[in-house]
């Protein structure tokens, strides 16, 4: 359940909760095929995070297919390079991934701070700054990363480039409330609405069906971000 222009938050664990990345060659390999995949079938990455037994992503697709091709595309292709790697054969992936739309106006900043965060919330680094395998240093400190692609309103959080970057970095000098992360990680989960009823029926609408729950929590604005 996807629309073109409507971001969505994906998740992609290792079957068991098991690691999928092994070697930081892993990485750079997953990287490269996901950067084909985003070219290919016409999908833009705003934030992501690597982590050793799952990935984070937060995707807008150009096309209602774009992320199901992606995430086919460069789950396979992974596959197929671990198991010639590591001489194993059998499936990596638990099961298809799960993917949140995402109430852009309201949530997208919490979802970039949710994903990017990642590694600190798992203890795995004291800052975002310091695990290399996330677009933080990218959208932070203006890292280039051929990944990345600015969120109209990531944009919007300055006038130029130093300003965004340096309004960018004050959001995450606090940590993300413990309610809000539960918010998005139960949407997640359950790959439902991020957003706010008005939310649901713009999506119903657009496709004109019913659609499920939609996260409990009122409407975020922007400035409530920080906390």
């Amino acid at each position: 359940m996807y629309l073109p222009g409507v971001p969505a938050h994906v998740v992609q664990r290792g079957h068991n909760r098991d690691a999928c990345f092994f070697a930081e060659d892993d990485f750079r390999f997953y990287c490269q095929v996901l950067a084909e995949g985003l070219k290919r079938y016409g999908a833009e990455l705003h934030a992501y995070c690597l982590m050793t037994n799952h990935v984070h992503l937060l995707i807008t697709p150009l096309h209602a297919d774009s992320i199901s091709r992606l995430m086919q595309h460069a789950g396979r292709q992974y596959v197929q390079y671990v198991n010639k790697t590591y001489r194993r054969s059998g499936t990596l992936w638990e099961g298809r991934h799960k993917g949140s739309l995402v109430d852009a106006e309201s949530y997208l900043l919490s979802c970039y701070r949710y994903i990017e965060l990642n590694p600190v919330t798992a203890c795995m680094v004291d800052q975002p700054e310091q695990y290399p395998w996330s677009s933080f240093r990218s959208n932070a400190l203006g890292e280039p990363n051929e990944l990345v692609t600015e969120h109209p309103l990531f944009l919007a959080l300055g006038p130029e480039e130093g300003a965004r970057r340096q309004a960018y970095r004050e959001l995450f000098r606090f940590s993300l409330p413990r309610e809000l992360r539960k918010e998005i990680a139960d949407c997640l989960s359950a790959s439902q609405l991020l957003g706010s009823g008005r939310f649901k029926e713009q999506v119903e609408a657009a496709l004109g069906r019913k659609v499920g729950q939609v996260s409990r929590g009122r409407p975020r604005r922007q400035t409530e971000l920080v906390k």
